[in-house]
């Protein structure tokens, strides 16, 4: 009499390729840091460096173009986006290009104390 061996399924192979596409998405996401929109030449400077995070509000500004959260943006838009803001302890984040015109560095800041937006960090580069 023979006797019927039970066949299973082989899971190894399902597995291996389950962990493969796993490391793959995991390698090739990009890990979100930092909402930027612009690319700036920023001024260098000896002050203390901070932490950024995440829910901290980016305002980006250059020669030609200004940005929140990564999005361009007029100065009335930005306005709008400002007025939005219910916390006015929110850290505001200024990157602001060394060759802005500086009545926009103004207007830019006027719009914030208009909102009793205080709470303000300015990025730099590292002086070497």
């Amino acid at each position: 009499m023979k006797r019927r061996e039970t066949l299973g399924i082989d899971l190894t192979a399902i597995i291996d390729i389950v962990f493969i596409l796993l490391i793959f998405f995991i390698v090739s996401s990009v890990f979100k840091k930092e909402e930027l929109a612009l690319v700036l030449d920023l001024p260098s400077s000896n002050a203390k460096s901070i932490e950024v995070k995440e829910d901290e509000i980016f305002i980006e500004l250059n020669k030609d173009s200004l940005a929140i959260k990564g999005i361009k943006v007029s100065f009335d838009s930005l306005e709008d986006n400002l007025k939005e803001i219910k916390d006015i302890k929110q850290t505001i984040v200024l990157r602001i290009d060394e060759k802005v015109e500086y009545k926009n560095v103004i207007k830019v800041l006027d719009l914030l104390q208009k909102y009793d937006l205080n709470n303000l960090a300015l990025i730099t580069k590292k002086e070497k």
